[in-house]
């Protein structure tokens, strides 16, 4: 599996050129610490989807840091900015893996709109907890669209992983209360329970989420341990709005950042974790089984921000 390091080196290199390359040309050609150096560095935060409330909550701190610090030139900014993305990046994380803990199974259940790479971030989550040495199941719950019943059970197929599926319409929420009982039975370790990709402004469907949330609750106490809300990197700002409207309806306690390596928007990582206080657990970097790395708040902050030369 290809470290997240390698991946902010090899994969984040979109990202890269407008935020890193932007801050470090701007610091270059301008040693001194001036209103024009802050204007331009909200300029390519902005660019690089940071989003304005971040963008004015970063350059408050680092306006703070220049004082409290007597900062003058340019160059003594990047570590600065380096510590203040590390700050969000860690705010409400909690530590450990969310696919471990003390219950057995632990119920993750994976949320997001279609199109945001949710089934193949599932089978990616599952293929991480078998290369762990553990055991998952995975409950077909999205019952909405035939198609997402099939790719799952292609993906379970090629993993060697149980499937729990039903027929078309059948209740989502039926079918994660059997996956569930069977995680039980087989003595699993995690147990999956995919739902329909709806779009956040579909008000049923939005309600079917929190219906799936409690019949968990009925098949184990606690569950669902963990809710994973899947997010497109490349959609920007969009995702903002998405981790708002799903929080509403289930208790999102971390995010799956899909297709991190394929934009020129990683900056909204930072927004997410500002304006939501959610933590980024994992990033999508591809399209295998083992294309996921765990999100590394430190590493990212270096890879937005390039230490001054």
């Amino acid at each position: 599996m290809k470290s997240f390091f390698k991946k902010i080196k090899d994969g984040f290199k979109r990202t890269q050129e407008v935020v890193s390359d932007g801050i470090q040309a701007a610091l270059q050609r301008s040693p001194k610490i001036d209103e024009d150096l802050y204007d331009e560095i909200e300029a390519i935060l902005l660019r690089g989807d940071v989003g304005p409330a971040t963008t004015d909550y970063l350059l408050t701190e680092l306006r703070a840091r220049v004082k409290r610090d007597k900062l003058e030139d340019s160059s003594e900014l990047s570590d600065a900015m380096r510590a203040i993305m590390e700050d969000i990046l860690t705010q409400g994380r909690a530590a450990g893996d969310p696919l471990s803990g003390p219950e057995s199974p632990r119920v993750v259940m994976v949320v997001g709109v279609n199109g945001v790479g949710k089934t193949t971030s599932l089978a990616k989550l599952a293929r991480r907890v078998q290369e762990d040495g553990r055991t998952p199941v995975i409950a077909a719950a999205d019952t909405y669209r035939a198609a997402a019943s099939e790719q799952l059970e292609i993906w379970a197929n090629r993993l060697g992983v149980h499937l729990v599926k039903s027929q078309h319409g059948a209740d989502p929420g039926a079918v994660a209360f059997d996956g569930v009982q069977a995680g039980k039975a087989r003595n699993a370790n995690v147990v999956f329970v995919d739902t329909a990709g709806r779009l956040q402004t579909q008000a049923g469907l939005m309600a079917e989420l929190t219906k799936i949330h409690r019949v968990c609750g009925k098949a184990m106490e606690g569950a669902p341990h963990e809710v994973l809300l899947v997010l497109d990197a490349t959609i920007g700002q969009n995702a903002i709005s998405q981790a708002r409207l799903f929080s509403e309806s289930v208790p999102v306690t971390g995010i799956l950042l899909a297709k991190l390596d394929g934009t020129s928007k990683g900056g909204v990582v930072l927004a997410i974790s500002h304006e939501l206080g959610i933590p980024v657990r994992y990033a999508g970097v591809g399209e295998k089984a083992d294309d996921l790395v765990d999100f590394d708040p430190k590493l990212f902050a270096e890879g937005l921000v390039p230490k001054a030369e």
